[in-house]
């Protein structure tokens, strides 16, 4: 089973704070609340570019999903 590139995420502990999660490399986790990264990655110098260049992309990818499904777009 493929899983979506996408997911929203939440938990009871952290009540008012949603989560989206990229499930493709490079996998993270967004708070939505405060936009903050968690990468669930470890990166060496040479992925240091490649996630410079890309990461910007993706996060903005991520938002707009979740815009997108929350009826937002």
């Amino acid at each position: 089973m493929e899983l979506p590139k996408f997911l929203i995420a939440d938990n009871s502990s952290l009540q008012n704070v949603i989560f989206i999660i990229h499930t493709e490399y490079p996998r993270f986790i967004i708070n939505i609340s405060n936009d903050q990264v968690y990468w669930l990655e470890d990166f060496d110098k040479n992925d240091e570019e490649v996630l410079h260049s890309e990461s910007e992309q993706l996060i903005n990818e991520a938002f707009n999903f979740y815009d997108k499904e929350m009826g937002l777009m």
